[in-house]
């Protein structure tokens, strides 16, 4: 168990492909890396990107279901099962927290951005997991608001994973490419510099990249759970940069690890 004097690191990866589920790679090979590094949770929020909702939502099962909420993969990713324990009561502590409305909603589950990255940082499945849905149509500053809410949690025991790309544009990805599009690594290096200069202003208004920013991605949906982990995050805290890559020409694996 955690030592609940002590706060836990806050987490943002950069989930790829469902794929990483079953492949081994040095993607997968550092996430591995960062959970044995990491005090061992009480329980983990995961903020997937893979759950955009009108509102705020969180799931509150005791045991929450796994989905499959993609389609056109080998069947073995199909196979995968990860079946960990809720954590009820540090969902209703997060709902607590948050200074605004937040509905439960268990007609989701633990999505393939959750349970892709957790089957490899810990596949025992003996942490409680729950998720935190994405609010869709908040402002921007609204995702970094929430992250700063959900901070306490920290001192609790709970890792706050965030799991999303910060480079992801569908349209132009392509698995053949062995260099990714200069567009992609320049926006991947401005958010990176912009973070480890503690701007988080210009992350949020990430349109000052340039050109670049109109290539990233065309929807925010997997840009936003990086912005919940850098407001829960702390000025004391020490950063690490690891999977420092973009992969497929158009999709960032960049992630941060705050401890």
């Amino acid at each position: 168990m955690a030592n609940l004097t002590t706060k836990m690191p806050t987490l943002f990866i950069g989930h790829g492909s469902p794929m990483n589920a079953i492949e081994e790679n040095r993607y997968t090979l550092n996430w591995m890396k960062a959970a044995v590094r990491m005090p061992k949770p009480e329980a983990i929020l995961a903020i997937s990107a893979h759950w955009y909702t009108i509102g705020t939502r969180i799931m509150d099962e005791a045991v929450p279901r796994m989905i499959y909420d993609m389609y056109g993969y080998p069947e073995r990713v199909y196979r995968v099962s990860y079946q960990p324990k809720g954590a009820p009561e540090f969902a209703h502590l997060t709902q607590d927290l948050l200074k605004r409305d937040v509905k439960i909603d268990n007609s989701w589950g633990l999505d393939h951005g959750t349970w892709s990255v957790l089957c490899r940082m810990y596949p025992q499945a003996d942490i409680p997991v729950y998720q935190l849905s994405v609010h869709g149509s908040a402002n921007i500053e609204t995702h970094f608001q929430i992250g700063r809410e959900l901070g306490p949690l920290r001192e609790k025991g709970v890792l706050i994973l965030g799991s999303g790309n910060v480079v992801h544009n569908f349209s132009k990805i392509n698995i053949a490419m062995k260099e990714p599009y200069s567009w992609a690594v320049d926006f991947d290096n401005y958010i990176k510099e912009k973070i480890m200069a503690k701007q988080y202003d210009d992350v949020l208004h990430y349109e000052g990249a340039g050109k670049s920013a109109e290539l990233a991605f065309f929807t925010p949906e997997h840009f936003y759970p990086l912005l919940y982990i850098l407001g829960a995050s702390r000025d004391d805290d020490t950063l690490t940069v690891f999977n420092n890559s973009c992969t497929m020409g158009a999709m960032s694996m960049t992630s941060y690890l705050f401890e």
